[in-house]
């Protein structure tokens, strides 16, 4: 608090701040800051206040909450607002129209004149401790992995029977087969009732729930209320309803009470709608925008076939554009003259090849006939053989009265050798293949040939 020290001058009017608002008169008046820190003090001695009313206004800004309460009889409100730190430790469902009560100490801003409260602790009236038990709860269970989006279940497309636990003629059923039926219309339903509040809430929810789950045919289970205040929603966030549901096999939809009502069985549940019209949104497809979908899946098809089939028209003609098919015997003409070249070709090598080897295979022959024995005898010689058949070298070997076995040309002949003559041609002289003249021969006389090779085998030949 400013201290004043009063500097009073004799004939003047004392200085503003000097004087205290009690004090204040026309001529002496009291300043502003003097006046806002008087009231700043006067109200610091208050010190911390219970008070109950309804939240009107609950406003974020930078992590502090700004707002207002209003008195529960009349139309009175305070402003208060809650610092960051503070807000930690307060429930994390405050909301506007929550019944709270709160520990406020007022604070006044002598800088601005402005007056509000600032609030340490809060909580909502009768439900205190049950909503802290629910916090507790609701920590647990997301620890344990209840809430995680991993575990849940996705909804089928379109069900073929739909499980339904809602109050018996409630509104909330009402509003589930209306709005489920119109979107769809062959939608069935199988409906348990059970009670939605009270004590009764919990037990009958989980018998309805296990009937279903064990239901093959029952695709998907909503479990419906309309709104409430958060004394009669506490049944939908019991812990033995929320772990039933979190260990069902068939996928469960939440659609308890408006968008601001939030019980934990939303955060277990596979999915949350925020209304039980909404959740017959959620459960079945519009059969309307199905149509319309496949209307639309059928025209992109027929497009695009049609868009093909152009496209492969297209390059049908003009592959058969090409010259290679229009006119195809073209490539036969063209062709025809080529083959035409290489056959001649073909045909004059092989005649030419055949030519040569002919007249190589009349070389061979006129000089295999040149170096065979017959082309001896046919020049008038004779071959001499021994009844052993060894060809006579020696006329030593065939004395007088031997038998010997003369081949000619045409045909063999026998004869009987009369032995040597004397005056013959001494071995290895040369001879034109007749006797010399003077000499004389037996009956079969034989003289060596005139070339060994021209016999082909160093056979003796003679004229016969």
């Amino acid at each position: 608090m400013t201290s004043f020290q009063p500097e009073t001058i004799a004939g003047q009017a004392p200085p503003a701040d000097s004087v205290h608002p009690r004090d204040s008169r026309t001529d002496a008046p009291t300043s502003v800051s003097r006046l806002n820190d008087t009231i700043r003090g006067f109200i610091e001695r208050w010190g911390s206040v219970w008070v109950e009313g309804e939240i009107t206004s609950f406003n974020r800004r930078g992590g502090n909450v700004f707002g207002r309460l209003k008195d529960l009889g009349t139309e009175s409100t305070v402003a208060f607002r809650i610092w960051s730190s503070t807000l930690n430790r307060l429930p994390k469902d405050l909301k506007v129209g929550d019944h709270v009560v709160a520990c406020v100490k007022a604070d006044y801003f002598p800088r601005t004149g402005d007056f509000s409260f600032a609030i340490s602790a809060m909580r909502h009236v009768g439900l205190g401790e049950q909503l802290e038990r629910l916090e507790r709860l609701r920590v647990q269970l997301r620890s344990e992995g209840l809430f995680d989006p991993v575990r849940k279940k996705k909804l089928p497309f379109l069900p073929h029977c739909i499980g339904l636990i809602t109050g018996e003629n409630s509104d909330a059923e009402k509003d589930v087969h209306r709005n489920a039926e119109l979107r769809w219309p062959r939608v069935r339903f199988r409906t348990q009732h059970a009670a939605v509040q009270g004590d009764r809430c919990v037990p009958e929810t989980l018998a309805a729930l296990k009937i279903l789950d064990a239901d093959p045919e029952v695709d998907v289970i909503v479990i419906a209320r309309g709104g409430g205040d958060p004394q009669t929603l506490l049944g939908f966030s019991d812990e033995r309803l929320l772990r039933a549901v979190a260990a069902a096999s068939t996928p469960i939809v939440s659609a308890i009470g408006h968008e601001n009502d939030r019980p934990l069985l939303d955060d277990v549940a596979d999915v949350r709608a925020s209304t039980p019209t909404d959740a017959a949104k959620r459960v079945v497809p519009d059969v309307s925008e199905q149509r319309a979908l496949v209307s639309q899946l059928r025209a992109r098809l027929t497009g695009r076939l049609t868009q093909r089939v152009l496209h492969d028209i297209a390059q049908l003609e003009q592959i058969r554009s090409r010259p290679a098919l229009r006119t195809p015997h073209s490539m036969l003409t063209s062709r025809a003259q080529e083959l035409w070249m290489l056959s001649n070709r073909g045909r004059d090598i092989v005649d030419r090849r055949i030519e040569g080897e002919r007249r190589r295979t009349s070389e061979l022959g006129a000089s295999l006939r040149a170096l065979s024995p017959l082309a001896t005898l046919a020049r008038g010689y004779a071959i001499a053989q021994l009844p052993d058949g060894s060809v006579l070298r020696d006329a030593a070997e065939a004395p007088a009265g031997s038998l010997l076995r003369l081949t000619v040309e045409e045909g063999t002949v026998a004869a009987r050798s009369e032995g040597g003559i004397p005056d013959a041609v001494p071995h290895g002289a040369a001879t034109t293949g007749r006797p010399a003249a003077g000499h004389t021969g037996s009956a079969a006389s034989v003289d060596r040939p005139l070339d060994d090779e021209a016999t082909g085998d160093g056979v003796s030949a003679g004229r016969a």
